[in-house]
């Protein structure tokens, strides 16, 4: 599906840190958009943190989300987060579509955000995004975000 045939539209939320209220306003507009009647859901592609929601049937997302999908009315998957970092003691564990994955790769990653995404847009009517928030110089106490050739 390419992006002329997709349902929703997409609010895109963007900071400029991590700390700066980004998942609080996602979800207040999650639930500002479901009481006028919107079918809404929300979306991060990658998010890194040590709160990970846990699923019934076992998969994890971030925490921040799975609070988002209840201000939407919905239960929480992983589409709504599929790339979550959660940091360990000398690096991160990556869990793509709520699954560990043995080795973080940025491509696989990157599809995967891309397929959630598309998935969510042709489900419901609005996407409310939320951007990782972290600027290239705050991305350096992250032992384990993605360097290419040591740049960014």
């Amino acid at each position: 599906m390419n992006a002329m045939e997709q349902n929703a539209k997409t609010l895109m939320v963007l900071g400029t840190a991590s700390g700066v209220g980004k998942s609080t306003l996602v979800i207040g507009l999650c639930r500002l958009l479901r009481r006028r009647g919107l079918r809404v859901a929300p979306f991060k592609a990658q998010n890194i943190s040590d709160n990970a929601h846990l699923l019934p049937d076992g998969r994890r997302m971030a925490r921040s989300q799975a609070i988002a999908a209840a201000a939407c009315g919905l239960d929480p998957e992983p589409d709504m987060n599929p790339v979550l970092l959660i940091p360990r003691h000398g690096g991160c564990e990556a869990v793509v579509d709520g699954a560990a994955v043995p080795r973080f790769d940025r491509d696989a990653c990157r599809a995967a955000a891309r397929r959630a995404y598309d998935r969510l847009a042709e489900r419901f009517e609005a996407v409310v995004a939320e951007g990782a928030g972290l600027s290239p110089r705050s991305t350096a106490r992250w032992p384990c975000w993605p360097r290419r050739n040591g740049r960014w």
